[in-house]
């Protein structure tokens, strides 16, 4: 049978309070007397307060059978506090409050409410049968009644006080529970998604290594042994093939900035967007020969995080044109509007077909940039007859 126990228990400073009242409940009992109107049985009454006390260290959960009868055993031994007719009788409505915080650790609201209702009932049975064994003229029966029933309504107020105090604060202790729990699966939900993300870079990574670089270092690998092979015997076509390898090492060389540049976190490098984009349009020139034809209005400034998505997205648009469009002519527009943004790069390349060719990583890099920020991604291409990259992003409404 599990059970709450001191080192689980979820609000350990209530042991600490029930133990101060039971023991001053056990000195209040072991102090001598000074007269003693009716018998007690001190012994049996320290006994049913110890064994209070102890029940307090290990709380059944669970079964719901040995719940109920904990609670049952915990009222059998307020029955024998009281039938020991001691001086802790001042005290004892405080076991009362005890076992209705206890009841509160075991059961749901319905079930407090019934030991709560016990506890009211029984007190006030106690308070009718002391009340009857007193002799009186009427008129002091009179006050005396009166004094019981106010000392019952605070006594009630008082479960009820400890009732609702109890009920708030476990369910702001189980809300701070499901809290942490709902935090602790969105940190791992993160670090799955950041570990799927890098995964993904890595790949990426590896395919531009291994499609460009990797092309480049075995043409010029090729280029050296050929040129080591005609190096005695024909000087003159060794020359040509070592100037064909010096220019595939730049290309080469090219090609690892252009990766790094990719990488890096800061795209822009602290320049404004059209500045960023004229410094890449500049770079694809000399790559390619070809200078895109770019139309730029941006009426209103845009948020760090647009600028990098467009930046990344021309980037990587302007990278597939050069290793596969064969493209003599390339046009970018770059236009916001009210509360839209709307970029369009046009190549007038190889093209390809949209149902074999739309797998890449690239392209997915793309749609992902653009869905993260509530954007639409389109691209229309088909052999022979160029690509067209689309992109709308809706902006945030500025406020005069």
């Amino acid at each position: 049978m599990s059970s709450i126990q001191f080192s689980s228990h979820p609000f350990r400073f209530l042991l600490y309070l029930e133990w101060i009242i039971l023991f001053l409940a056990a000195i209040a009992e072991a102090l001598p007397a000074p007269y003693q109107r009716v018998p007690s049985f001190p012994l049996l009454t320290i006994f049913s307060i110890t064994a209070f006390g102890v029940m307090g260290l290990k709380l059944p959960v669970g079964n719901q059978k040995y719940k109920v009868l904990y609670i049952a055993l915990q009222f059998f031994l307020i029955f024998l506090t009281a039938l020991a007719r001691s001086r802790t009788m001042r005290i004892f409505p405080f076991l009362y409050l005890i076992l209705v915080i206890r009841s509160c650790l075991l059961f749901k609201f319905p079930g407090r409410l019934v030991v709560t209702t016990l506890c009211f009932g029984l007190f006030l049975l106690s308070l009718i049968l002391r009340f009857n064994r007193f002799s009186a003229s009427p008129a002091i029966a009179e006050r005396l009644r009166f004094v019981l029933v106010g000392y019952g309504l605070l006594f009630g107020l008082s479960l009820v006080f400890v009732l609702l105090l109890m009920n708030a604060a476990i369910a702001e202790r189980q809300s701070r529970e499901q809290r942490d729990v709902a935090l602790l699966q969105l940190r791992q939900y993160a670090l799955r998604i950041e570990d799927q993300a890098t995964l993904q870079e890595r790949n990426r990574i590896a395919r531009e290594i291994h499609d460009s670089l990797g092309h480049s270092l075995t043409a010029l690998n090729l280029q050296l042994e050929t040129a080591l092979k005609l190096g005695q015997s024909q000087q003159d076509l060794a020359q040509s093939f070592i100037i064909q390898a010096k220019q595939l090492a730049s290309q080469a060389l090219r090609e690892v900035r252009q990766s790094v540049s990719t990488m890096r976190s800061d795209a822009l490098l602290g320049q404004s967007l059209p500045d960023a984009i004229a410094t890449l349009t500049t770079q694809f020139q000399g790559a390619t020969g070809v200078l895109p034809i770019c139309t730029i209005n941006l009426s209103r400034p845009l948020p760090n995080e647009i600028n990098t998505a467009v930046y990344r997205i021309l980037q990587e648009s302007l990278t597939n044109v050069s290793k596969y469009g064969s493209a003599t002519e390339v046009k970018i527009e770059l236009t916001a509007k009210t509360n839209e943004l709307y970029l369009a790069i046009q190549d007038n390349g190889r093209g390809f077909n949209l149902n074999q060719n739309t797998t890449g990583f690239g392209l997915h890099s793309m749609r992902d940039r653009t869905t993260a920020l509530g954007g639409t991604f389109n691209i229309d291409s088909y052999p022979q007859s160029g690509c067209l990259v689309t992109v709308k992003i809706p902006l945030p409404i500025l406020h005069l």
